[in-house]
């Protein structure tokens, strides 16, 4: 008898230029395949998350952050992986929570580490190796 199986991985990798971590956000995989058995295809699917070790008190800080400076209902679910254009943040609302960041961690986050930031895990990882590197 004839086998088809297939394949489909996907990855999300954020790369940081020098003195920044690497992180890889998400990995997914699902295979199709059809084997001995007529009838449908099997399918299986695993998700993967992989994320740097912020602090779980710096992603909560940064979350309580991003509520308040988007004025979001505190019913409002808000994961380290949800993005700040998920919640309907502009390029505006982004620099207002990165300066909410700045006061609240008494952190100076540099432009070019801004454009870097684009979810709560980034802008949370960011906080701590900042606050690390001015210890």
């Amino acid at each position: 008898m004839a086998s088809v199986s297939a394949n489909f991985v996907c990855s999300r990798t954020s790369v940081r230029l020098p003195n920044q971590m690497i992180t890889s956000k998400s990995l997914r995989l699902a295979t199709v395949g059809w084997g001995r058995t007529p009838g449908f295809p099997r399918l299986s699917s695993s998700r993967f998350q992989i994320s740097c070790a912020a602090k779980k008190e710096t992603v909560d800080k940064v979350c309580e952050i991003v509520r308040k400076q988007l004025a979001l209902p505190a019913d409002k679910e808000i994961t380290p992986q949800t993005t700040f254009t998920d919640l309907g943040a502009d390029s505006l609302d982004t620099v207002e929570i990165v300066m909410g960041l700045e006061e609240e961690f008494d952190i100076t986050v540099q432009e070019d580490n801004q454009d870097n930031i684009s979810c709560i895990q980034e802008a949370a990882d960011l906080i701590e190796q900042l606050v690390a590197n001015k210890s």
